[in-house]
């Protein structure tokens, strides 16, 4: 091989070799997979909820009152608006609650005392009567053979909205009453 040539393949080596190096490079950095990101809580991400028992009372109910009550805790959801349904202390006959803080429905409560003057809602076919108090907005109804009652915490918006969740299983499982408030119409 004559000089010329050699010295061109030379040349020619030490120019190709780091090429070569950073295409593998660069090669190998494209193969590679994004690194992740840790993630960020978004606003519809759940939160951890507590699964302990939520404390809670079990009159005695009369053999009507104690059947539909059955009735209704059997057509209560597992979750409700994303809150799962938790162990109550006493009555799982007829008492349930759902999310952290404890939304409860308790069936076969006394029956709430409507003053005349009292508004009335009537939230998908089920006549409620709503108290507001300092920790919790509590709905009753006042339409059906056997009262429901439905507590939300004031950490939750809209409380209307949680009553309403749990309308269907009351319109299933409890019967109306023939002597309706008149506003319930």
């Amino acid at each position: 091989m004559d000089r010329t040539t050699r010295q061109a393949a030379l040349w020619a080596t030490v120019v190709a070799l780091p090429v070569t190096a950073l295409v593998a490079v660069l090669a190998i950095q494209a193969g590679r997979p994004d690194p992740v990101a840790e993630p960020t809580p978004s606003a519809t991400a759940p939160s951890p909820q507590s699964t302990a028992p939520v404390e809670m009372a079990a009159p005695a109910l009369q053999e009507r009152a104690a059947t539909v009550c059955r009735a209704l805790l059997s057509r209560l959801p597992a979750t409700v608006q994303g809150m799962a349904q938790r162990p109550v202390t006493a009555g799982p006959e007829q008492n349930a609650a759902y999310g952290d803080p404890a939304v409860t429905v308790a069936c076969g409560v006394p029956a709430a005392q409507v003053p005349p003057t009292a508004e009335l809602s009537l939230l998908d076919q089920v006549c409620w009567y709503q108290t507001a108090g300092d920790e919790a907005t509590v709905w009753t109804t006042v339409d059906r053979e056997v009262p429901v009652r439905v507590t939300v915490p004031k950490a939750y918006e809209a409380p209307g909205q949680k009553a309403i969740a749990f309308s269907g299983a009351v319109i299933a499982a409890v019967p109306s009453r023939p002597d309706a408030p008149s506003g319930c119409s």
